[in-house]
């Protein structure tokens, strides 16, 4: 487990937040950075978020800057029997010192949970635990259609390869921290 600096970021049991409705089987969310009853306070010094698509083989990995309001993919990191790539994602965490870790949270169109869900939320509650940052819980509904969407576009204007579809998952997780990035409240 990385080791933070004395009196940043909270204990990890109450690190795991989210802005949309909580199922009962779901995490006790305290209050969202983006809820009306929270304060800029929790959100004012994020300059970097790592923003995951969670999936049961790949998890796509994206960083984004909360001071220009950007994100970009990085890498799409290993999933299986055995867990997450954690030597990797430790890298990636060490390499970009987040001060929030951001995980898409996979919804119906309806807005209801679905299996995926339970997943995200207890790979949300391991980073945060691991390395005791928040980590905030994103509406992915149509994340992935969107990163298809800009591959497609990308590949029209001939600027990607047929091979760069690898790294979906990685667009998919850039959607993610933008989602969360233009929620933030103004400073």
């Amino acid at each position: 487990m990385h080791k933070r600096a004395e009196g940043r970021g909270r204990r990890a049991d109450q690190a795991v937040d989210t802005w949309i409705p909580v199922s009962a089987a779901g995490l006790r969310p305290g209050p969202s950075a983006l809820s009306p009853h929270s304060t800029n306070q929790q959100v004012e010094n994020v300059a970097t978020a790592l923003g995951f698509d969670y999936g049961a083989r790949r998890i796509g990995v994206a960083v984004g800057n909360g001071l220009t309001g950007t994100a970009r993919p990085l890498e799409v990191v290993g999933n299986g029997p055995q867990g997450p790539d954690w030597k990797r994602i430790d890298g990636l965490v060490h390499d970009w010192r987040p001060q929030v870790l951001l995980v898409g949270l996979p919804l119906t169109l309806d807005g209801a949970e679905q299996r995926n869900s339970t997943a995200a939320r207890g790979f949300a509650t391991a980073l945060a635990r691991r390395y005791e940052l928040p980590a905030h819980l994103v509406d992915e509904r149509l994340s992935s259609r969107e990163a298809a969407r800009r591959f497609a576009d990308r590949r029209a204007r001939g600027t990607a390869r047929r091979k760069d579809a690898q790294n979906l998952d990685a667009v998919a997780a850039q959607v993610i921290v933008e989602t969360w990035l233009t929620q933030i409240p103004p400073r």
